[in-house]
């Protein structure tokens, strides 16, 4: 153990020289040493520091603060001004209130024990998908990510809970370490994610926004991650034997065995015919139909669903935007008079109509598109007449009233049909062992689903600020620990300390990056980094590739609160002049800074597992684990790069960006 720990020293000791030979080569090769440099020196100065262990808030306020005394030429006045000015303008950002909410909910939801429930009974219904338990932990940490945001918790937990099964299992050390530290790391990427916070506020970029673009980048990580457990486990079926009989064995109630249930009954047919009087053993009435209720849920769901979909394609539009958009229509297709399409021969005619133009116009368009006009007057002249197109869906637009319904696309009913078939497919293969199962799910999915619609359905629908949902969320996370007896005073104090902590440590980096990135740009060290980039003429592809390089770099010895803090500041103000939009670039990197948990020699959720971990798993083990899923991470940043449409779709749709 100590060579090991020698060779990581080594590693960290090489590194720091490095970066300090380049800051001394740089102010060596420069003809006139300017202030610019000076600030290249602070930065370099600042990483070392920080590599050697020393607090990065504190750091970065220490260093700032020397170096803006040196820009102000040793005035002691201008210095504090700047770091009161700097301190007081990230304490102003209401953004910030949202991150201990968070913290909070996502401390009480980990103190329910849903997490235990959650995996058992994740594992079990994938019983029968190749590498069924590291599946497991994968969906597990995923859906466990989204309702907490927390990844040293979730890597804590699964290490606890799903490694020693699947070592078990016969599951190969480096796999289970990989799904765990990778799923565990989800919670970095998925909504509502801390890190996205801190990038929004440091980037001006919306958090809304931020976070409708990184639910589906989140979700394809999380499907790569179990595409290739699922992958390699046909392929080496040693290092991910399938499930037992035994291990896939759920026990049923008694009431259910009376009446003659088994693992292999479906059940609908047997709660019904106990229902009816036949062999129900004496059980209760109420129980059984507490049961078949459980059961037809998934019926009574889809009939809502169905329903309620269908009273809103079916619902006839309001008359007044239906005259709106016949107006907008009948204007542009009223534009060209006599000329049909020729261009008007002098720039007055491109100015508006008058009022009277445009009743005149109106009051044409409504003959024109109302049924009872067009059946007593004559044809409209030919270049004066709306299109087939125009005139019929102008005529299906408005021919119904208020009261009055409209037919369902076939989209309705393509949607209807599939839901209706997988509907007719669960309940063919419900048996007694699946109904278990399912009840699992409602106890210890369903809630954190509930949980997670009201928090990320609020904020990405507009109807609640990052910060009212994330109180919204922090009563949820203390209402399921009240559900599930798990809320006492002992739980109340370690979650209210543990979110004192974390929010104290995020608000402190602000503060520090802050201070910061003010005396690097009062040194003109931005100016000089823009300055020498642009040099390079490099195209926007070029750019994106050699700034998620540095990037993934940086991840290997620092945290992504550093990487964001430190290094984004100096990455944003170059965007303008790519055309990259900063959302997107957000997500390359909410993507990229996964590797931060992942890349030794830091590799914090290595360490979290290492720490629960038996002591036969060594951290090299672990290491090896996390190889593979690291390359699936640059695998989804190039996906993402190549179609945008996976992080931008969903806020185009939601904020027309």
């Amino acid at each position: 153990m100590k060579f090991k720990l020698r060779k990581e020293l080594w590693f960290g000791f090489i590194l720091m020289g490095l970066i300090i030979a380049a800051a001394l080569g740089m102010l060596i090769a420069a003809p006139k040493i300017t202030n610019g440099h000076i600030g290249l020196l602070m930065l370099s100065l600042v990483v070392v520091a920080i590599m050697l262990g020393f607090p990065t808030a504190f750091t970065l306020m220490g260093m700032g603060m020397l170096f803006t005394w040196i820009a102000y030429e040793e005035n002691t006045a201008k210095t504090l001004n700047l770091m009161v000015q700097s301190a007081y303008k990230v304490m102003s950002n209401d953004v910030l209130i949202s991150i201990p909410l968070f913290v909070f909910m996502g401390y009480l939801v980990e103190r329910a024990n849903l997490i235990e429930k959650l995996f058992r009974s994740l594992h079990l219904a994938l019983a029968r998908v190749p590498g069924s338990l590291a599946v497991a932990t994968l969906v597990t940490c995923a859906v466990f990510a989204t309702a907490t945001g927390i990844v040293g918790a979730v890597v804590t937990l699964m290490g606890l809970l799903a490694l020693p099964q699947m070592l078990k299992g016969g599951y190969d050390v480096r796999l289970s370490a990989g799904a765990i530290t990778a799923g565990g790391c989800l919670g970095i990427l998925i909504p509502p994610s801390v890190m996205l916070i801190v990038y929004g506020a440091t980037a001006g970029v919306s958090v809304v926004q931020l976070y409708a673009g990184a639910f589906f980048p989140g979700l394809m990580l999380a499907g790569l991650y179990i595409v290739y457990v699922i992958i390699l486990a046909k392929i080496r079926p040693d290092m991910a034997p399938p499930l037992t009989a035994e291990q896939r064995f759920v026990p049923l109630p008694e009431p259910l065995l009376k009446v003659g249930a088994d693992q292999v009954k479906r059940a609908l047919p047997v709660l019904i015919n106990a229902l009816k009087g036949r062999r129900n053993h004496g059980v209760a009435a109420s129980y059984l139909l507490k049961q078949l209720g459980i059961a037809l849920l998934p019926a009574i769901l889809y009939a809502v669903v169905a329903l309620s979909s269908y009273n809103s394609v079916t619902r006839a539009a309001p008359i007044e935007e239906a005259a709106s958009a016949m107006t907008e229509m009948g204007a542009e297709s009223s534009e060209p008079a006599e000329g049909g399409l020729a261009e008007p021969a002098s720039s007055d005619l491109a100015e508006p109509p008058g009022d009277a133009a445009s009743e005149a116009a109106a009051e044409g368009e409504l003959k024109e598109i109302g049924a009872e006009a067009a059946a007593s007057e004559p044809a409209a002249a030919p270049e004066l007449a709306a299109p087939p197109s125009t005139a019929s869906t102008a005529a299906s637009a408005t021919s119904a009233a208020p009261g009055e319904r409209v037919p369902a696309p076939m989209g309705y009913w393509i949607g209807l049909g599939v839901g209706g078939a997988a509907l007719l497919a669960f309940y063919a293969i419900l048996s007694f062992a699946r109904l278990e199962i399912f009840k699992m799910l409602l106890s210890s999915f369903f809630p954190l689903l509930v949980l997670i619609l009201a928090v990320l359905g609020s904020i990405v629908l507009g109807l609640a600020t990052p910060t009212e949902a994330a109180a919204v969320g922090a009563l949820g996370g203390f209402l399921l620990a009240v559900a599930y007896k798990q809320l006492t005073f002992e739980v109340v104090k370690e979650s209210v300390f543990l979110t004192a902590k974390t929010s104290a440590m995020v608000c402190w980096l602000f503060v520090g990056s802050a201070i910061f990135s003010a005396a690097f740009a009062l040194l003109g060290g931005q100016e000089l980094v823009e300055t020498w980039v642009m040099s390079l003429n490099l195209t926007k592809v070029e750019f994106l590739i050699l700034s998620q390089v540095i990037i993934f770099i940086l991840g290997w010895p620092l945290e992504w609160t550093e990487i964001i803090v430190i290094f984004m500041p100096i990455f944003i103000p170059l965007l303008d002049n790519f055309g990259v939009d900063p959302l997107f670039f957000g997500l390359l990197v909410a993507l990229n800074l996964q590797t931060a948990f992942l890349s030794p020699p830091v590799a914090m959720a290595a360490f979290y597992l290492k720490g629960v971990a038996p002591k036969h798993v060594t951290l090299n083990q672990i290491f090896a684990g996390m190889l593979p899923f690291m390359g699936i991470q640059v695998v989804a940043i190039v996906l993402l790069y190549m179609f945008p449409a996976i992080g931008l779709w969903l806020p185009q749709v939601l904020y027309g960006r």
